[in-house]
């Protein structure tokens, strides 16, 4: 970390004012031991200062929702900046094309599984990013796809089951890929659609495990009895 005057450099040519004041806050907040523990969890940014989400939380309760200002905090290009406009960002006003912007510049597990679960999911055009996210060949726009397939299962509660079973296949197909953070994605997918409320789409979710574990490929076996794993655990919890 190159300290304040890079700081002060990245807010410069930001187009939001607010920008430098955030990041030197976040500055302000950062720490090695943080950065320390996000390498140990295989968080991998090129510019981290070291702040632990409920900081960033904070941060953003205080800001409130601005989209103007989370479009620029992300293209200032620090992991927890990035994180801090995931937070304000105004999920009416998300675009297709800003998805897909962000999701190119997803560089590890967390700011991905953040922008899914705390925004993406809650804009309209949150099922045809899965659709197209699901065969990209990045590894984090792949992941990307069933981080918020899995997000939307657990969050969207009113969804009638038709675009949870639509979108089985797409697991399916996605579940030879070996790469570390997608299978665990498609996994977690698998997992969310089969936790939902209905017993038919619990059924289709359990038969697609089960085909999976009983696969040739080793990347789909581990993610079909992952799932089946977890659905024994549930259907125990529910007596």
């Amino acid at each position: 970390m190159s300290g304040a005057a890079t700081v002060g450099k990245t807010a410069s040519t930001a187009a939001e004012p607010r920008v430098g004041d955030a990041l030197a806050s976040l500055e302000a907040l950062g720490s090695a031991a943080v950065r320390e523990g996000m390498a140990r969890y295989g968080i991998v940014a090129s510019r981290a200062f070291g702040v632990g989400v409920g900081e960033i939380r904070r941060l953003a309760k205080a800001s409130g929702r601005d989209q103007a200002l989370a479009e620029a905090l992300w293209h200032t290009g620090w992991y927890e900046a990035r994180l801090l406009a995931v937070f304000v960002a105004d999920p009416t006003k998300v675009t297709p094309e800003l998805m897909d912007r962000w999701a190119a510049d997803f560089e590890n597990w967390a700011d991905c599984d953040t922008a899914c679960f705390d925004l993406f999911d809650r804009t309209r055009h949150a099922f045809a990013a899965v659709d197209r996210w699901a065969g990209d060949p990045r590894e984090f726009v792949r992941r990307a796809a069933f981080a918020l397939l899995a997000s939307l299962a657990l969050h969207d509660k009113k969804c009638e089951d038709g675009p949870f079973r639509e979108r089985l296949a797409l697991i399916e197909a996605a579940a030879d890929d070996p790469r570390n953070f997608v299978k665990k994605g498609v996994s977690w997918a698998l997992r969310a659609i089969g936790r939902r409320k209905s017993a038919a789409l619990q059924g289709e979710a359990r038969r697609l495990a089960e085909r999976l574990a009983g696969s040739g490929d080793r990347t789909a076996r581990w993610i079909g009895k992952d799932a089946l794993r977890d659905f024994d655990k549930a259907a125990a919890a529910r007596g």
